[in-house]
């Protein structure tokens, strides 16, 4: 069914929506514990250049093909060159915006539980008894799937209310709460007694430590960070108006998006240090080490822990949900422009299907066989095929195609807004498309897969 395609309301909107869909677990739970791993201040001046070198070029690519596109991402790619192949790299996007959405759900929905469980004090105990807690709840035929479906049904209550009454609205209000939390738990954090060590760990570079591999690691969260190949930044910008300002606006959604990774760490580290908890605690950081270091930090005063850890995990639901959102409007616009469905049953039918995804995926973190094949999760082959060989597959594609393919003077007519906006920086952003970017998303690709 075609439809009059909409646009934000704002620039505001606009940029608070984009920066929404890159701003998510990436950069409140992977970006602080991949910092820790790594060095510290180290890995984030690698990773900032990494943005640049290869997230805005990136970011501008999708920009550029969802503008010109003014549709979903499978139809937007087809409307970039004739050659009918080149669509399939926009459904691969589809796809994997839709795979992503049923996993992503799930942590998501840890997110939601653990607002509740530190209110109530769920998370009162030793070290053993918290990481005790997340396996048993992780792996509960229950609750974890009640979760998933509740926050998919909050995405689904915002995106039938359409790209302004909803997702503008929401990223209104949600990312300026989002950076308040942040701003407060950082704070809170900082004035821990030995908290400053954690600064120092996050903004003194120890070079001694930087590695090929300290790079490669820095090259993938930044891919990642910014939602890149997913179908998000592509769909959102098939709603930019045409005088919205490409490369400005790839570049404040790259700095928020930094920021927000950034504050993290000052939010996580000063606290872990403060109770001598490693910053290199893994994936484990957010929902085993952080309780009891919140705990810990906090032992004399039980309210403003509990306060602290609340707001905590609120910010954490708040980023988990603008980028689900971006996922879920994936498939919600392919589905209502390419099929008889309206935006209403086609928002429906993917918070239906992506629920009983997320609910398996949930399931399977039980130790239950029948979920699982050679020797992973059905959780963990969702992570796989999407993070591992999806994205960076469907990221390659699309630096070739906008390098290779698409016609020069058309990328160049939509990065100067049809020559109203000086291309200074265009020479530039082709060199990084046709040979940076690949030589580094391959590199991503093989790192992930134990060759590099």
């Amino acid at each position: 069914m075609t439809q009059e395609r909409v646009s934000f309301g704002s620039k505001l909107g606009m940029v608070l929506a984009t920066a929404g869909s890159a701003v998510g677990l990436g950069n409140v739970w992977r970006f602080p514990y991949m910092a820790g791993d790594n060095g510290g201040a180290a890995f984030i001046l690698i990773y900032i250049m990494c943005i640049m070198l290869l997230g805005i070029p990136c970011m501008m690519s999708e920009f550029i093909i969802g503008r010109h596109g003014a549709a979903n991402t499978a139809r937007a790619y087809s409307r970039m060159d004739t050659h009918k192949a080149w669509r399939f790299v926009g459904l691969m996007g589809v796809l994997t915006g839709f795979l992503i959405t049923g996993y992503y759900a799930v942590v998501s929905g840890w997110c939601l539980q653990y607002i509740f469980a530190s209110g109530v004090g769920e998370l009162s105990g030793d070290p053993q008894y918290i990481a005790n807690y997340f396996a048993d709840f992780s792996a509960s035929p229950v609750k974890p799937v009640l979760w998933t479906v509740a926050i998919l049904c909050i995405c689904h209550f915002i995106i039938v209310r359409g790209v302004r009454g909803g997702i503008e609205r929401a990223s209104k209000a949600f990312m300026p709460t989002l950076f308040v939390l942040l701003l407060v738990v950082v704070v809170s954090s900082c004035l821990l007694p030995g908290g400053m060590k954690g600064v120092e760990f996050l903004f003194k570079p120890d070079f001694s430590k930087v590695s090929g591999k300290v790079f490669l690691a820095a090259m993938g969260q930044a891919f990642y960070s910014l939602g890149l190949s997913m179908g998000c930044i592509s769909t959102f910008a098939s709603y930019f108006s045409r005088e919205t300002h490409l490369l400005k606006s790839a570049v404040n959604i790259a700095v928020i998006d930094t920021l927000v990774a950034i504050l993290a760490g000052l939010m996580i580290f000063p606290a872990a240090f403060s109770v001598g908890v490693s910053p290199d605690s893994g994936p484990s950081l957010i929902f085993i080490t952080l309780p009891n270091v919140f705990q810990q930090a906090f032992a004399g005063m039980l309210l403003v822990g509990t306060a602290v850890a609340v707001m905590f995990y609120m910010l954490l639901s708040l980023a988990a949900l603008t980028s689900l959102i971006s996922l879920h409007e994936v498939s919600t616009a392919f589905l209502s422009e390419e099929t008889c469905l309206d935006r209403k049953n086609a928002a429906r039918l993917v918070t239906v299907v992506c629920s009983v995804i997320g609910a398996f995926c949930s399931l399977s973190l039980g130790d239950r066989a029948w979920l699982s094949m050679f020797g992973k999760t059905l959780f963990d082959w969702f992570d796989f095929v999407t993070g591992q060989l999806l994205l960076p597959f469907g990221g390659v594609l699309t630096c070739i195609f906008m390098g290779w393919v698409v016609p020069r003077k058309l990328i160049k007519d939509e990065f100067t807004n049809w020559g109203t906006l000086r291309g200074t920086f265009f020479g530039v952003y082709m060199i990084l498309v046709r040979y940076v970017c690949p030589v580094c998303i391959v590199a991503i690709f093989l790192n992930q897969l134990g060759v590099l």
